[in-house]
């Protein structure tokens, strides 16, 4: 009697299993393929992912995403469909969308100074440029993109009192400040132009194709020429009945120029910013506590939508991703508001100087991070954190 063995393998019978025939899925041209994967949502092209390595590659193309951001908040394209932040994933955008549209977030003080101030900013790259007195200084941001090195790269001075306001365009600033003065820095460069603007202090400027304009608390927005031989020469005075505290130049720079938006307003209803997202789409805030909506196309006297601040509180500044998103800075305790065009109310809100109140006078933000500016610090709000 042999002795009793255990089953044999197939392998040991047939030498060799068998190859498993391949999917009939990769018998599929790659455009057929994206063109099923295309009807996926986020959800799901995120659990096809998981099945394997090929599927992950496949499901993580940019094609497959870009229909999916145009519906989310601040994902890098505008209303029109172009990509403001190319060379980020767009799967990754997708991702810390979701943050923004819930509020997930890291904050950090990133800078503080002991004299209130009221600065403002903008971003440019790896830079983020702050007013503060009658200084706007360069910060190159760290390289995870929150924080700031300590000390400025380059400093701008011009001013005998506060910069009030200024824009960066093509490598220039142009600020405005306390004393009635414009000056414009080339950014790379020892260039410099200052000159004598209005008689009081200079609320807002815009800069664009050789053009700079300028409002002024002295009742008066005027038109600045920067040619050769022209330079800081007046091509236009406009009256108006109060102050002037924000500008801007239609991206288009068509030479239409809008006196009024807007009618039957109470008096003292300020318009504190204007932001421009295409040639006819612009959105205003200010001491009325409402965020307007305009599209110059139909109408300057109605606009087409607007938000009302859930405090009552002035608004003080605006930024928009030219898309679904608004972020609005508060007059009171330093509020950060984001809202979404589709919705009425308020999407999220930070409160960022408690316990003290303080304005927010300025924000920008990225995909990724937003920066407010305060009288006495700036934050910012980081939200690639999960």
């Amino acid at each position: 009697m042999g002795r009793k063995g255990s089953p044999r393998s197939p392998q040991a019978e047939g030498g060799s299993r068998a190859a498993s025939p391949p999917s009939p899925l990769w018998a599929l041209p790659e455009e057929l393929l994206l063109l099923i994967c295309s009807y996926l949502d986020a959800q799901a092209l995120g659990r096809l992912a998981q099945v394997c390595r090929r599927l992950r590659f496949l499901s993580s193309r940019d094609v497959l995403w870009r229909r999916i951001a145009r519906g989310c908040l601040n994902s890098g394209f505008t209303q029109l469909g172009t990509d403001l932040a190319a060379g980020i994933p767009v799967k990754e955008r997708v991702k810390v969308s979701q943050n923004w549209r819930h509020g997930r977030c890291r904050r950090e003080t990133v800078l503080k100074w002991k004299c209130n101030l009221m600065p403002w900013m903008e971003l440019d790259g790896e830079y983020l440029y702050l007013s503060q007195a009658e200084n706007i200084q360069a910060y190159h941001l760290c390289a995870e993109g929150s924080g700031l090195e300590r000390h400025p790269q380059a400093i701008f001075s011009g001013h005998q009192e506060d910069v009030c306001r200024f824009v960066l365009v093509n490598s220039h600033i142009v600020s405005g400040g306390g004393d009635g003065s414009v000056v414009l820095h080339k950014i790379h460069g020892s260039y410099s132009v200052k000159f004598s603007a209005h008689e009081q202090e200079v609320n807002c400027v815009d800069f664009q194709g050789g053009l700079i304009v300028s409002g002024s608390r002295d009742r008066t927005a005027k038109v600045w020429s920067l040619s050769a031989g022209r330079v800081g020469q007046c091509l236009h005075t406009v009256q108006t009945e109060d102050r002037v505290w924000s500008i801007a130049i239609s991206p288009l720079l068509s030479g239409q120029l809008l006196t009024c938006l807007g009618t039957d307003f109470h008096r003292g209803a300020g318009v504190l910013d204007v932001f421009y997202e295409t040639p006819s789409l612009l959105l205003s805030c200010g001491y009325d506590t409402y965020i307007r909506y305009w599209d110059i196309r139909t109408s300057t006297r109605k606009c087409v939508q607007e938000w009302e601040e859930p405090h009552d509180s002035a608004l003080y500044c605006i930024r928009s991703d030219k898309n679904h998103m608004i972020a609005s800075g508060s007059s009171y305790y330093g509020v950060v508001r984001l809202w979404d065009k589709r919705q009425t109310r308020c999407l999220q809100s930070f409160h960022l100087s408690s316990p003290t109140s303080s304005p927010v006078y300025c924000l920008r933000f990225s995909t990724t991070h937003l920066y407010a500016a305060l009288a006495s610090a700036l934050h910012v709000l980081d939200f690639t954190a999960s």
